[in-house]
């Protein structure tokens, strides 16, 4: 048996096992397997929401805005509460920033290197690549002569850094296609993209008092007061990171396309999409209704079927099975009376394999991220959203309104952007919206419960898709908490009638080309922004070969 050793698989956060199998260069089996147990549930039992709110943000320090604030609302249900006007301005605005920090650093640190091989732009021509900078109507702020030599250096310097341990020799050097010119551009906004997911996470953290984990989302609104002096510099940083991503994110992604058309072709998924809905609109409060909240957030809620067909969310569709994880039994639990009894076995493909349980929506797997978030906005007819959507078609070669173009892993990848530069302006909106309500003496923030004892789910996105957190309450203590995150959703493992989970699906028909680096199975993987870290394990059976990362939480070699 031949083996190949990847240590560790970068670009991914947390603890993931993706273990295919491969039959004459196509993958025709795939299991997705997440190795670490957090239990959050257990840790916010018998405590307050308040508590809660600030707790169930260490679940993660990529999205801990998302967390603290689907569990704000979620004790908001159960105390009665609807906020102000003013609070939901605020927490747009820092759940906004959390976004793009997320957005960006998933496309240009995590995502472009399975696409942008920085070494290559050492045999760019400077001027060649000013003038395809200014063809493709990306962003020339850098100074690429001055780059290129830092590149130079750094090459010659044989330490790599953060461009070591890629697979950018893949395919017998054939995996990376983009040309130099190309490659030493998008090399200039990796750089600066960490210049301003640091100016996203410094919105996030005048706001909410540090970052991550904020302090001032809370149950009731928020502890954040505004001054005038506070939301200058807001503005500031928000026009900054809107002029960067307005010149760069979606022209990159064009500019990728062209040299990864097969990429169009393969990662589809499920096929089935989940949105709970994101950043509240105006007209707030809505009389009440949660369902006509969530259709009126900036990015809708929308369940979508095989066909596209969009519709409401109802909470009563979704459940959980257990049997193919570390949990105890097999059974299939209903919202919101979900079960976390961890219970580990061994990590079997046949059996049990995975952490990660099997959430389902009318009892069939849904993808849950910024591509069902998009296809949601789309359906219900978000004009920004429809009319970039409609234009990105027509780059990529379909028809205006043929969605189904989109369904693949450059898809999935390249309208992200979309709701990137969305967003970049919706912070410009806000800002000058809270703005005027201070000049017009508006000054209310937070509310009081209206009961102390009650039930509420908060329906949220995550910059990874839908969150849900579902609590129980008596006297302001928590008798029962719930939490399914994004990648829940999208790395379910199979279900109780075999049917494997989004990402698994997406994996199967992926093309390889090279056994020991599996360069569009990584893409796949990383067109979802799984919040785990990756582990690679993939055989094939005609030849014996093996690929296996020695780095697992099993203890696997």
């Amino acid at each position: 048996m031949t083996r190949s050793i990847i240590d560790p698989i970068t670009r991914i956060e947390g603890h993931l096992r993706v273990e295919m199998e491969v039959t004459d260069g196509v993958v025709s089996d795939a299991w997705v397997s997440g190795g670490c147990f957090r239990g959050m549930e257990l840790v916010v039992q018998n405590r307050t929401p308040e508590d809660a709110a600030q707790i169930v943000e260490r679940i993660c320090g990529v999205c801990p805005v998302s967390h603290a604030h689907a569990s704000s609302i979620a004790a908001e249900k159960a105390y009665g509460i609807t906020i102000s006007n003013n609070a939901r301005l605020v927490r747009n605005l820092i759940e906004g920033a959390q976004f793009l920090h997320s957005h960006i650093l998933w496309f240009y640190n995590l995502c472009a290197l399975d696409y942008v091989n920085p070494l290559n732009a050492l045999e760019a021509d400077v001027a060649s690549t000013y003038d395809l900078a200014q063809q493709l109507g990306t962003s020339m702020d850098t100074d690429f002569k001055l780059l290129k030599e830092k590149l130079e250096r750094f090459a010659a310097n044989g330490q790599l850094s953060i461009f070591s341990g890629n697979w950018f020799d893949c395919d017998n050097g054939e995996g990376y296609k983009l040309p130099a010119e190309a490659n030493l551009i998008c090399t200039a906004h990796y750089l600066e993209a960490l210049k301003m997911q640091a100016r996203a996470s410094e919105i996030a953290a005048l706001i909410g008092g540090k970052m991550p984990h904020v302090m001032t989302l809370i149950p009731g609104g928020t502890a954040f007061v505004p001054t005038e002096g506070k939301l200058d510099d807001l503005w500031a940083m928000a026009c900054e990171i809107y002029d960067w991503v307005s010149t760069t994110m979606i022209q990159d992604t064009l500019a990728l396309a062209p040299f990864y058309p097969d990429a169009l072709k393969f990662g589809k998924g499920c096929g089935r999409y989940i949105a709970w809905g994101v950043f509240e609109g105006p007209g707030w409060p809505y009389g009440g209704d949660y369902t006509e909240q969530m259709i009126n957030r900036y990015l809708p809620m929308g369940v979508l079927d095989e066909d596209l067909n969009v519709s409401n969310v109802q909470e009563s569709l979704i459940t959980e099975y257990m049997g193919h994880s570390w949990y105890e039994g097999d059974a299939t639990y209903e919202s919101p009376y979900f079960v976390t009894d961890p219970e580990f076995s061994e990590y079997n493909v046949e059996d049990r394999y995975t952490w990660v349980k099997c959430p389902a929506y009318d009892g069939k797997p849904m993808e849950a991220g910024g591509f069902a978030r998009i296809l949601a906005a789309y359906k219900r007819g978000v004009p920004f959203i429809v009319e970039n959507v409609d234009k990105m078609l027509v780059a990529l070669g379909a028809k205006p309104g043929e969605l189904s173009a989109l369904q693949s892993t450059l898809g999935r990848t390249a309208t992200r952007q979309i709701e990137t530069l969305y967003i970049a302006g919706l912070m410009k909106e806000w800002t000058l919206e809270l703005m005027e309500a201070i000049k017009g003496g508006d000054s209310e923030y937070f509310r009081d419960p209206v009961t102390t004892t009650g039930e509420g789910t908060g329906f949220w996105e995550a910059p990874r898709g839908a969150l849900y957190h579902s609590e129980k309450v008596t006297n302001r203590n928590i008798d029962g908490y719930q939490i399914i995150i994004p990648s829940t959703w999208n790395l379910a493992p199979l279900n109780a009638e075999g049917v494997h989970g989004p990402m698994e699906q997406a994996l199967i028909g992926n093309p390889v080309e090279d056994i020991d680096m599996p360069i569009n199975a990584l893409r796949t993987v990383h067109s979802f922004d799984p919040c785990t870290a990756c582990a690679v394990h993939i055989t094939e059976p005609k030849t014996g070969k093996t690929f296996k990362t020695v780095t697992s939480p099993w203890g696997v070699k």
